[in-house]
Parts: C-alpha cells; structure tokens; sequence
C-alpha cells in the first residue's frame, strides 16, 4: 500500500520549476499532488505521478537529481476533524510524520492527503485497524 513519491532537487532559478512539468508533460506523465518547499537557494519538489518509475527515468536523463521514496496515502472524511482522527491514531502508535501534503483526487465528502511517516509498515496497520481508509497504489496512480 506503499505509494511512489518523486522528488527533484531544484535551484531556485526562473523556470526551473516549468522545465520539470513540461518534462513530465511531454511523456504524458499526470500529476495528482504536488509539494515544494524551499531555501534562498533551492528547493524540493514532491511529486505523486501516474507513473513514477517512467517519471524518475525521464527527469534523470534530463539532468535533474531525483530520487524516490515510499509514502502512504489517506482518504479522510472531508469535515472538519476528519484529519485529525487519522493522525490521532499515528500519534497514539508514537508514528511521527515528517511532512505530509494534500492532493486532488476524483472522490466526494474525501479529503486526499500524503504522509511521509517514520515506520510506514506500522503506520498502515494502525490506520486500517483504526477505519481510516489508506489507498492503494494503484487507486493513486490512476487519480
């Protein structure tokens, strides 16, 4: 249930940002959620694509440093509370979350969100155990 999350080191230059998406773009790879977070210098991008394997290969022979890393998924109830029951239930497990990041998906009364947590096998357990719905990878990828 582990996701493929892309990230590209970036230097904070005028376009760089353009040249990653029209990349991706122009190999028909769809973007569902994107985070960026950044320095004076650089920053990271963070990407969940349609196709994280081709994305990586393509964004490397490009000249981008680039690496992938497993994140969960969460579907939770679009109201107000409905993350923080998901994130109790990490919390109470003593699971910490080093970022984590919203997305869009095609899904009614859902919020869509990433979590790059410390122990992702065990974060999953306790989410499913808890009714908190995590998403295949397959379910991601197609959204």
């Amino acid at each position: 249930m582990l996701v493929k999350q892309i990230s590209v080191f970036l230097e904070n230059k005028s376009g760089r940002l353009a040249e990653v998406t029209k990349t991706l773009g122009s190999n028909n790879i769809d973007i569902s959620a994107l985070s960026i977070a950044d320095t004076t210098d650089f920053g990271i991008l963070r990407l969940i694509v349609n196709k994280p394997e081709l994305a990586e290969g393509i964004l490397k022979e490009s000249g981008f440093t680039v690496s992938c890393t497993n994140v969960v998924a969460i579907a939770v109830a679009d109201e107000p509370g409905g993350l923080a029951a998901a994130l109790e239930v990490l919390d109470s497990e003593s699971i910490g979350i080093e970022y984590m990041y919203a997305f869009v998906g095609k899904t009614s009364n859902q919020a869509l969100v990433i979590l790059r947590v410390e122990a992702p096998e065990k974060g999953i357990e306790e989410l499913t155990k808890n009714n908190i719905k995590v998403l295949t990878s397959e379910e991601v990828y197609k959204l």
